[in-house]
C-alpha cells in the first residue's frame, strides 16, 4: 500500500483517502471542527491546517488527498501559529457560556481552546449579539452566539436525513442558521445535529440543563425501538436515565439514531405511576364480592404462581413470549414450557408499523428481537394459535413482557382464559386481570442480547439498577463492579424498582416445581441457549463484543 509520513511516522493509506482520513485511521489526531467521516467535506473551519513539505502554503487536511511520499507536519511552528490564529478568530464572538452550556465537558471548542489557543484575545470591540434560545423544531434549541458556522448540521439534513431544512443566512459576521420561514427542523433524525455540533450551539430541549456530563455515568446499550437495534449510549444520573445518544457501529446504524428511539424508549422507565414495583397476587374479597391485586413478597408470589400452574393440565396452558424481551428471557420461558410442561404451546405477537419504517434507519418491525425468537424456534401468532386459544381448551395464559391487548383477536380468545400469570414491566389494559404479577426489569436494567433484522446479536448492559442488583452488589465486593466499568455513585442514589430479569423469575418457578435450571447469571443462560441453537454454537458475551456478531459468523480468535 502507498505510504505517507506524518510527524516522522510512516503510515499506510488507501488511495483516495484525504490526509485527515489516513491520519485518524492510524490513530493520529488532527484537530477538526467541520470534518465528519459520514458527511461531505466543506473545509470551512480551517483548524485542520497542516504543513506539507514542498508545498508553499499550509493545506487543510480534510480535503487534501494523500499522495505517495508526502511528508506532513501537524506540529510545526507554522501550523501552531495558524491554529492559534484560527482559534482566536473563532473565539472573537463566542460567548462565555461554559458555566451554563450543556456541551461543557465534551465540547471541542473548549478542548481546542486549551490545546491550540494562546489564551489571550486581542479583540477589544463589542462582541456581536445574536439571538439565544431559538427553537428550531420540537426537539432542538439553537443558541446563535455559540455557532462557529461549521455547517455540519446543514450537511446532515441534506445528505443523511435527506430533508434540507437548515441553511446559512445573512453571511459575513452576522451569519447564522435558520429554517425556511414557517418551517421547522422536524425530520425524524433531527436530534443527531446535537451530537455532531462541535460546540454547544444546538442542544436538546429534553436534556437541556438537566445535568453536567461529568456527573453522569455512560453505558453502552442497544435501542429497543425497532428491529435495527441501533447502538446507543445511555446517560444516567442518580439512577435516572437522562439521555440516549448514538454509538458508532458502521454495520448497524453508522453514527446516527432516530428521534423516536431517543425519546420514547426511556420516558417510562423511571415512571413509578405506570411501572410495577412489587409482585402482586389477586385476592377475592367475599365481603365486597370483588377481586383485588395486593402487593406481596417474591416468595409468596412464586408460591401463588406455582399453585395456579399446578391447577391445570399442561395442554390447558399457553405461553406468550415477547419480541421485546431478550434472547435469554425467551429461552428460559421456552425451556420452562418444554421441560416442565412438555408443551409447545408458545407464541409471540409481531408488531409491524409500515408508516414507521424508512430507508435510512427505522424499520417497520417495531420489536428489537423478533429474529431472536425465530432463532429460538418460537413462532409468531398464527391461525393455528388462534384456533387453539379460541377452542376453549386454554385456561391459563403465562405472559412474558407483552401487552396482549395489542392483538386483534384479543377480545375473542381472552373470554376463555380463567387465569393469567404475567411477567411485565408496565401497567396495561389486561394486567389488572392477572392472578400473579412479577415486576420485570426494563431493558436498561439488565444484561442480555437482542438479535436485529440482520441476525446480528447485540449486547444490552445495565445502565440503571434495581433493588435486585443492589442486593447482588451487597453480596459481592464493589471493586468487582468497578472492574466492569460501573460508577459507585450510580448504584447508590435514586429510585430503584423491585424488579427482576425474566430468566431469573422463571428459574425460581422451575426450582419450586422440582426442576433445577443450571444457570446462575445471564451469560450462563446465553451460553446454554447458544449450545442449543446451531447458528450460535460456541458464542459467549466476549465473542458478541461491543459491535455484535452475526449469527453463524465465525469467532475471530486473537493470535496474541
Amino acid at each position: 500500500m502507498p505510504k505517507i509520513t506524518i510527524d516522522n511516522r510512516e503510515i499506510e493509506y488507501t488511495p483516495g483517502q484525504t490526509i485527515i482520513q489516513a491520519a485518524l485511521k492510524a490513530g493520529i489526531e488532527i484537530a477538526h471542527f467541520c470534518y465528519h467521516p459520514s458527511l461531505s467535506v466543506s473545509g470551512n473551519c480551517r483548524i485542520c491546517l497542516v504543513e506539507i513539505e514542498k508545498m508553499p502554503k499550509l493545506s487543510i487536511a480534510c480535503s487534501t488527498p494523500a499522495s505517495e511520499g508526502m511528508i506532513i507536519h501537524t506540529k510545526s511552528e507554522k501550523v501552531i501559529h495558524a491554529q492559534n490564529a484560527v482559534m482566536e478568530f473563532l473565539l472573537i464572538n463566542h460567548p462565555l457560556d461554559c458555566p451554563i452550556c450543556d456541551e461543557a465537558g465534551e465540547c471541542k471548542l473548549q478542548d481546542y481552546a486549551y490545546q491550540y489557543s494562546v489564551g489571550i484575545s486581542r479583540f477589544d470591540e463589542m462582541k456581536n449579539e445574536k439571538d439565544k434560545r431559538v427553537s428550531l423544531g420540537p426537539n432542538v434549541m439553537f443558541d446563535q452566539e455559540r455557532c462557529i458556522s461549521c455547517s455540519r448540521c446543514i450537511r446532515f439534513c441534506d445528505e443523511i436525513a435527506r430533508d434540507p431544512q437548515l441553511t446559512f443566512v445573512q453571511r459575513g459576521d452576522h451569519v447564522t442558521i435558520e429554517t425556511f420561514p414557517g418551517e421547522e427542523l422536524d425530520n425524524p433524525y433531527s436530534m443527531n445535529v446535537i451530537e455532531i455540533c462541535p460546540v454547544g450551539a444546538l442542544t436538546s430541549k429534553e436534556f437541556r440543563f438537566k445535568s453536567r456530563v461529568w456527573e453522569m455515568s455512560f453505558t453502552d446499550s442497544v435501542c429497543p425501538g425497532c428491529s435495527r437495534g441501533c447502538n446507543s449510549i445511555i446517560g444516567v444520573r442518580n439512577n435516572e436515565i437522562l439521555r440516549i445518544e448514538p454509538r458508532e457501529n458502521i454495520g448497524v446504524n453508522d453514527y446516527w439514531l432516530c428521534d423516536w428511539g431517543r425519546l420514547n424508549t426511556i420516558k417510562d422507565i423511571n415512571d413509578e405511576k405506570i411501572r410495577y414495583n412489587s409482585p402482586k397476587i389477586k385476592l377475592h374479597e367475599d365481603s365486597l364480592d370483588k377481586e383485588e391485586q395486593i402487593d406481596v413478597n417474591w416468595d409468596e408470589a412464586i408460591s401463588k404462581a406455582v399453585s395456579h400452574l399446578k391447577k391445570y393440565d399442561s395442554s390447558e396452558i399457553m405461553f406468550a413470549a415477547s419480541a421485546f424481551s431478550t434472547l435469554e428471557d425467551n429461552y428460559a420461558l421456552k425451556k420452562f414450557a418444554k421441560e416442565i410442561f412438555r408443551s409447545d404451546n408458545i407464541f409471540y405477537i409481531p408488531f409491524t408499523d409500515e408508516s414507521f419504517g424508512d430507508d435510512i434507519l427505522r424499520k417497520a418491525d417495531k420489536t428489537p428481537n423478533s429474529n431472536g425468537l425465530k432463532l429460538l424456534g418460537i413462532k409468531e401468532y398464527s391461525n393455528e394459535t388462534s384456533q387453539i386459544l379460541n377452542s376453549g381448551k386454554i385456561k391459563l395464559l403465562y405472559i412474558l413482557n407483552e401487552d396482549i391487548t395489542r392483538h386483534k383477536d384479543y377480545s375473542s380468545f381472552i373470554k376463555n382464559i380463567q387465569s393469567s400469570i404475567q411477567q411485565i414491566t408496565f401497567v396495561n389494559e389486561y394486567s389488572g386481570n392477572a392472578d400473579v404479577i412479577f415486576p420485570l426489569s426494563a431493558y436498561a436494567e439488565i444484561n442480555g442480547t437482542f438479535v436485529n433484522f440482520q441476525n446480528r446479536i447485540q449486547r444490552l448492559n445495565p445502565a440503571v439498577t434495581t433493588l435486585e442488583q443492589e442486593r447482588l452488589i451487597g453480596e459481592f465486593q464493589l471493586s468487582r463492579w468497578d472492574k466492569m466499568g460501573a460508577h459507585n455513585d450510580r448504584w447508590m442514589h435514586g429510585t430503584k424498582f423491585n424488579a427482576r430479569p425474566g430468566w431469573k423469575i422463571i428459574r425460581q418457578l422451575a426450582k419450586v416445581m422440582g426442576h433445577e435450571f443450571k444457570f446462575e447469571n445471564t451469560e450462563d443462560v446465553f451460553i446454554e441457549l447458544c449450545s442449543a441453537v446451531p447458528e450460535l454454537n460456541g458464542y459467549d458475551y466476549e465473542s458478541v463484543g461491543s459491535k455484535g456478531i452475526v449469527a453463524g459468523e465465525k469467532i475471530l480468535i486473537d493470535s496474541e
